[in-house]
């Protein structure tokens, strides 16, 4: 078996640990679900966003439009009693305190996944782009796969990191060298397999490689930039750093100047800044139910 195989069979039943799960739990437990600050928590966390969906889309309370935001999710479900079993079954008893081959802990992850989100989403607005509502969750997920591998994966760091500094690799390629796979791609297997819709799957998928996507994803190119925005503000960055390939194809279609990248960059570091109580509530990382 080959490790690619390998690693694919050990995310065959994986669902992602949600770092906010005890706080929303708690919230669930009071005597009136606040839903506002419950979706607060929820759009703000990859594996409670990746999850609900993955409940929701599976389920008979989805209409035939695919359900693509936490927050048409918790339209769909409404009841608290929907919410609690969601939360008290969906979540695998695992137990991580870094991510292995990134060295980047939960509560790092959770924060730089929310900038990618965050930079996704004010790129679209500074572009004056009619983008559609998913762009967030689309960014809030993309680095999932590195969840995957660094919690159910031996990732060796230091062979990637060779490759990266000494052949001058990006880190995606040399994961795919040694792996088999890379995260991105890993995360939209996965995330396809829960069910996810493909609007979501397939940015999550090439959102490092945005020219080898047959066709045009606006979404899928905002993302792109995003995440390398994300990189450059330096919020929750792991050990891959910024060693990733910027597609100058996509920075061209999105009309993207070093002026907007300045504004948004600025925008970003803002509103992270009000969501900083957030991070803090979730510092306890991945939660041993």
């Amino acid at each position: 078996m080959s490790r690619r195989d390998e690693i694919l069979l050990a995310c065959e039943k994986v669902v992602a640990m949600p770092t906010c799960v005890r706080k929303a739990g708690a919230l669930l437990d009071g005597p009136e679900t606040d839903l506002a600050r419950l979706s607060r928590i929820i759009e703000h966390d990859p594996g409670l966003t990746a999850n609900l969906l993955k409940v929701v889309n599976a389920s008979d309370l989805a209409s035939d439009r695919p359900v693509l935001t936490a927050r048409e999710a918790l339209d769909v479900l409404r009841s608290p009693e929907v919410l609690r079993f969601f939360i008290s079954t969906g979540v695998a008893p695992y137990y991580v305190h870094v991510i292995a081959g990134y060295d980047q802990a939960p509560s790092q992850f959770l924060q730089h996944s929310t900038t990618v989100a965050i930079a996704s989403r004010e790129l679209a607005a500074a572009l004056k782009l009619d983008a559609p509502g998913h762009v967030y969750t689309a960014g809030l997920l993309s680095g999932i796969g590195k969840l995957l591998l660094g919690a159910y994966v031996q990732v060796d760091l230091r062979q990637i990191l060779h490759m990266v500094f000494d052949e001058g690799m990006a880190f995606d390629r040399a994961e795919d060298r040694m792996l088999g796979i890379n995260h991105a791609e890993l995360g939209g297997i996965v995330l396809e397999r829960w069910g996810l819709p493909d609007a979501l799957t397939r940015v999550v998928c090439h959102h490092l490689r945005p020219d080898e996507y047959e066709g045009r994803d606006v979404v899928l190119d905002l993302v792109h930039v995003g995440n390398v925005l994300a990189k450059m503000i330096g919020v929750g960055l792991g050990a891959d750093g910024l060693n990733y390939e910027v597609s100058p194809s996509v920075v061209e279609r999105l009309g993207v100047t070093s002026a907007i990248l300045d504004r948004v960059s600025a925008e970003v570091v803002v509103e992270l800044q009000s969501l900083w109580d957030l991070f803090l509530e979730c510092s306890d990382d991945f939660c041993n139910l």
